[in-house]
């Protein structure tokens, strides 16, 4: 029976059978997920950054995060859990693709490194009991789905009270559908065509309606953007695109009341977000600029 077949799984059978098929490409930086290859720095940079203080960790450590859990939803080849293992973390990689499983085990093993990879779903974590976890990555998987919706609430289920998940999608937007869609796949053949369905890109308003009412705290969206003069990806203030969100747990999930700020305009850009009464939702600093990142999805990721 596959993934999708579950009652409560939101997998689509024909992603999943998409990565599966070039599964062997995971750890080529020249191949079908150079994309990702090239946006991995800046995710990194920010997964650590944020990890160092939603933890308190120090910075100057050589795996500040030993002792914590790290869940990577949709990990692909493991290209985010083998640096998260090396930071100290206590990885699990969850795919729907058994190759991809099996690709990221074999190389994981090569490196000497000791991940935990599954061929199953969050959902089917959830159903097992699995012990939360202290940080849970959620990146370029939720445009993927048949219901993104169920999808993040059953992933933040897993999380501890305290726990801090990371979500990084496409906006749905004409500037992502002329950019990742057609640019990408089509123009610049970085991504096999038929990767992406522009119409399950999310906007950072329903992302954040995902949750609504339940007891988190919600920041972002932070634009991932590609500068054209030096061929990398950074952080910035355009949203239009490739973006992404914090979401985190309080520490004690009878403390904290829901609340959150109203859906701000399109999604087309990010603007002045107003208090109301759900989730608490906070919007990056556009201040305070930050590194690279930004490529298209995979199907982990």
């Amino acid at each position: 029976m596959s993934k999708a077949d579950s009652p409560t799984s939101s997998i689509d059978d024909a992603d999943v059978a998409r990565f599966s098929a070039i599964a062997e490409a995971w750890w080529d930086p020249g191949g079908e997920f150079a994309p990702l290859h090239r946006l991995n720095p800046i995710r990194l940079a920010f997964i650590r950054e944020r990890a160092l203080a939603k933890f308190a960790k120090n910075p100057l450590a050589r795996a500040p995060f030993a002792g914590l859990r790290l869940l990577d939803i949709g990990c692909g080849g493991g290209l985010l859990c083998e640096p998260m293992a090396r930071l100290g973390f206590a990885v699990t990689g969850v795919d729907a693709s058994e190759q991809n499983i099996a690709v990221a085990a074999a190389h994981a093993d090569d490196m000497g490194l000791s991940i935990g990879y599954r061929a199953t779903t969050a959902e089917d974590l959830l159903a097992a009991g699995e012990p939360a976890f202290d940080v849970i990555l959620n990146m370029e998987v939720i445009e993927h789905v048949t219901d993104p919706g169920a999808f993040l609430r059953d992933c933040a289920r897993l999380l501890r009270p305290g726990g801090l998940m990371i979500v990084a999608t496409l906006n749905r937007t004409f500037a992502s559908l002329a950019l990742a869609k057609f640019g990408a796949e089509y123009l610049l053949r970085w991504l096999p065509v038929g990767t992406h369905d522009w119409r399950k890109f999310l906007t950072p308003e329903e992302v954040r309606g995902f949750l609504a009412g339940e007891a988190f705290e919600i920041e972002g969206p932070f634009g991932v953007s590609f500068d054209v003069a030096n061929g990398r990806w950074s952080l910035s203030s355009d949203a239009r695109v490739n973006f992404m969100m914090t979401v985190a747990t309080p520490n004690s999930k009878l403390a904290a009341k829901p609340r959150h700020r109203s859906p701000r305009g399109d999604g087309d850009r990010t603007s002045p977000a107003r208090p109301s009464r759900v989730a608490t939702n906070k919007r990056p600093a556009t201040s305070a600029p930050q590194p690279a990142p930004l490529s298209p999805p995979r199907r982990r990721r």
